[in-house]
């Protein structure tokens, strides 16, 4: 019988004991080194990954990363989020630091979660994949291309609110704007624009920006499990269509075709060989999210926060209608009508501001260093926060109050206003955002005004802000 307690004894040890010790050591330690910032590590193996998701969830993403500050240090602090060991850098020196550094001491990192959503992201090196893109992107999304671009993004969407908006006394604001930037993104990426196709597309599209920010837990019914299939789905749908594309090309049937896909059909790698199918899929597959979730989510804040400041919708209304006035009936937009909208611009700008579609992004660190006394390890993920300066009393006096002339001359001090970003990093789709988002606020204000059907709607983390219940309004053509 002892023998057989023992034998128990030791069986329990061997697979339950030593197991947790084990993972409880490997998470403990790195936080145990000294000369590391202040911060705590959370629960073994999960971290604070539930706080600072859950931050979000309930619509005050800056309140995991301003408790924090107050509590450990008001410039960088450690913490465990995604089973990573993280460092939180906050304010403009630090962006600064952080942005001067890309691919020196720092480079591009996602959680676990996206490399399995989005597979070609670790089969190269970081620093070969950021010469890539700086290579697919600017040439196509530049202020050059775009200048093509704009008469199409204004035909969309005339289409988009004559069919969805136009006839209706009230109608759910986000839905639709996430319609209105996913067809933009799929006429302008792939010359997509066979409705019921795009509708296929859609959903899975839906799902998988949805997992990409979450517990990365891989069982029936998760999210994640969810965004896995979708992404599985999308992929082979996309090498589908860049696979016709190529045979096009090299028929000579779509050479008039100047999209994203046929432009990057037509580039080398390092070695001189043409991007892979696979590969292609992928990459547009993680455009399609950043080009229409974030556009989507700014068009709705957009609305949200005109229904809520009738005088900024007035500003903005006269100036479009300024616009309006000045052109032949029915003549799309161009550039020159864009660059006289300076005050709406500026009215986007403050909404970034107080609702930044991107919260923050991940860098991994490649080689030790010391930032502000502390010892930053290699090896270690470091976080940027766009709140941590943007809702910042130091830089925006009165961070509540919404202020446009803020971004009026000069605008706000560098690294302090970072929706996009910065460095070598910085969002290649920021002048694509300026266009679809001016664009849509010129077709919405010179139609309608509206009220929100719950004013006190609130905004989650999705991952990006969303309206809370999908921001239904009410509509109030003006008259001709």
């Amino acid at each position: 019988m002892e023998q057989l307690d023992l034998s128990l004894l030791l069986l329990f040890v061997s697979l339950i004991i030593i197991p947790v010790f084990i993972l409880f050591y490997k998470h403990v330690s790195p936080f145990m080194a000294p000369d590391l910032p202040p911060g705590k590590m959370g629960y073994p193996v999960i971290g604070e990954s539930l706080e600072y998701l859950s931050s979000g969830w309930k619509g005050k993403p800056e309140k995991f990363i301003y408790e924090h500050m107050e509590k450990y240090s008001s410039k960088v602090f450690k913490t465990s989020l995604f089973r990573e060991c993280v460092v939180m850098l906050c304010g403009a020196e630090c962006n600064k630091f952080l942005f001067t550094n890309d691919n020196k001491l720092v480079v591009q990192w996602w959680p676990r979660g996206v490399n399995k959503l989005f597979p070609t992201t670790t089969q190269s090196n970081p620093n070969v994949e950021a010469k890539r893109l700086r290579t697919m992107l600017p040439q196509y999304l530049g202020p050059q291309s775009l200048r093509c671009y704009i008469g199409i993004m204004d035909s969309l969407a005339r289409e988009h609110f004559t069919a969805h908006w136009e006839n209706h006394d009230e109608v759910t604001v986000y839905p639709l704007a996430k319609r209105y930037t996913f067809w933009v993104a799929c006429r302008l990426f792939m010359n997509l624009d066979d409705e019921e196709y795009l509708e296929k597309l859609a959903e899975p599209f839906d799902r998988l920006g949805k997992g990409i920010m979450t517990i990365p837990i891989d069982l029936p019914g998760t999210q994640f499990s969810k965004a896995v299939k979708a992404s599985k789905f999308l992929k082979e749908e996309l090498i589908r269509i860049v696979d016709k594309r190529k045979a096009d090309l090299a028929n000579g049937k779509a050479e008039d075709i100047n999209d994203l896909l046929s432009h990057t059909l037509k580039l080398r790698d390092e070695n001189g060989e043409f991007l892979t199918s696979h590969y292609i899929a992928d990459k547009i597959m993680g455009l399609m999210i950043g080009g229409h979730d974030t556009g989507s989510s700014a068009c709705a804040s957009i609305v949200r926060f005109l229904a809520e400041l009738p005088e900024i919708y007035q500003n903005v209304y006269n100036e479009q209608m300024e616009i309006v006035k000045s052109k032949p009936p029915g003549e799309l937009l161009n550039w020159n009508d864009l660059d006289k909208m300076k005050y709406s611009w500026n009215v986007v700008c403050e909404i970034m501001r107080l609702s930044p579609p991107v919260q923050g992004s991940f860098r991994e660190v490649i080689n030790d260093f010391i930032f502000k006394g502390f010892k930053i390890p290699k090896g270690w993920k470091v976080y940027w926060s766009a709140c941590s300066t943007h809702k910042n009393p130091e830089y925006f006096p009165d961070p509540e109050k919404f202020d446009p002339s803020r971004f009026a001359g000069s605008g706000p001090a560098p690294y302090t206003y970072i929706p996009f970003g910065g460095g070598p990093r910085i969002c290649p789709g920021k002048e694509f955002a300026r266009v679809e988002l001016l664009v849509f606020i010129h077709n919405i204000v010179k139609r309608f005004k509206w009220e929100k059907v719950f004013p006190e709607e609130g905004v989650v983390l999705d991952p990006m802000p969303i309206p809370a219940k999908g921001l239904p309004i009410r509509l109030y053509p003006h008259k001709a």
